[in-house]
């Protein structure tokens, strides 16, 4: 038992030391911010409109697969705009007295970041209309007869929301952020900038050559980008070597078991699946969910997306289609080699 404890307390201080070592590598300014130029150019123009009207900048929602900025976005936003950030998420907001001792609490020019949208109780939403159309803050005090409501006014602020899942989000929440954007995920030679960025905070170098294989492994994510960084070095240090090579990348991946596209066991659990038990697809995602043992919204969020970019997996109206260059990158004869 005392093993045990001893192996979660380790594993939880290393989550700890990951977490401070991600709020290390997270970019400060915008010009270290790298991909995203459209989303960047938009946000510039909104930003300085606001500034120059010296008002409280459009409430933003920023949406895409995790692991792609959106947080780091928020801050940058609340950087530009010269206050602070106060940060909470969906899951946190559990009563209307939670988000309201939140927004109550707001100083002018201040920005609320709310993490995981799409998972604020409806209840939760009722507050937020007023407060962001018109900064009211409406408050049921009491109950039966004797309840009355309670109108407070609320100073400037921005709210910006992220969502892994937009199409969760209720219309009319959606319907009252001045500017949505979509993060998309970003290319190899951006990922390959960010990549040589970390290893200097790190104080790590790597060749080029092992950039390039973590940078293709990278699932077009900073986030797994620096993962993999990290683990690279880990490798090198423990092996005594100057430097991440090539080598201590491949190795590295092959220890994480991931492969020179970026796919994880699930990833290609996902498409065996389909492929040997579905003859390749199509087949509906509850059925498949079934098959995996795997929750829908797991597959359609943080599966599939990737396999999609990859041009390894169809969604189509009868189903999931597995698709040839998924045949060639698992090596594996294509449906039509095997009739």
């Amino acid at each position: 038992m005392k093993n045990v404890a001893n192996r979660k307390t380790a594993g939880a201080e290393a989550a700890r030391d990951d977490q401070a070592i991600d709020v290390t590598l997270r970019p400060v300014a915008w010009d270290d911010y790298i991909g995203q130029e459209k989303v960047k150019d938009n946000l510039r123009v909104i930003l300085k409109a606001a500034k120059g009207r010296g008002e409280a900048a459009d409430h933003l929602l920023f949406s895409g697969p995790a692991g792609l900025g959106k947080t780091t976005l928020a801050y940058l936003v609340a950087r530009e705009l010269g206050g602070l950030v106060k940060t909470t998420s969906g899951p946190a907001l559990e009563k209307t007295g939670d988000l309201a001792a939140i927004l109550t609490n707001l100083n002018p020019g201040e920005v609320l970041f709310i993490d995981e949208a799409h998972r604020v109780n409806p209840s939760i939403e009722e507050v937020l209309y007023p407060a962001m159309e018109s900064r009211k803050l409406h408050l049921v005090v009491g109950k039966g007869p004797s309840a009355r409501t309670l109108s407070l006014d609320l100073p400037p602020f921005t709210l910006i929301a992220a969502t892994t899942r937009e199409n969760l989000l209720s219309q009319p929440l959606r319907s009252r952020f001045g500017a949505t954007f979509r993060l998309g995920y970003y290319t190899i030679e951006d990922i390959k900038k960010i990549l040589n960025r970390s290893a200097k905070i790190l104080g790590a170098e790597a060749t080029p050559e092992a950039v390039g294989v973590l940078a293709r492994a990278a699932r077009g994510t900073p986030r797994i980008a620096n993962r993999l960084l990290r683990r690279a070095r880990d490798f090198a240090e423990v092996h005594g070597a100057p430097v991440i090579d090539e080598a201590a990348a491949r190795k590295t991946l092959e220890m994480l078991d991931v492969d020179e596209a970026g796919l994880e066991p699930n990833d290609r659990r996902l498409l065996l699946t389909i492929i040997e038990k579905f003859n390749g697809g199509p087949v509906g995602i509850n059925t498949l969910s079934a098959a995996l043992s795997e929750e829908r919204g797991v597959i359609e969020d943080i599966y599939e997306p990737y396999l999609m970019t990859l041009g390894f997996l169809q969604r189509s109206s009868a189903g999931r289609i597995v698709l040839p260059a998924a045949y060639k990158h698992l090596k594996i004869k294509g449906r039509d080699e095997l009739l």
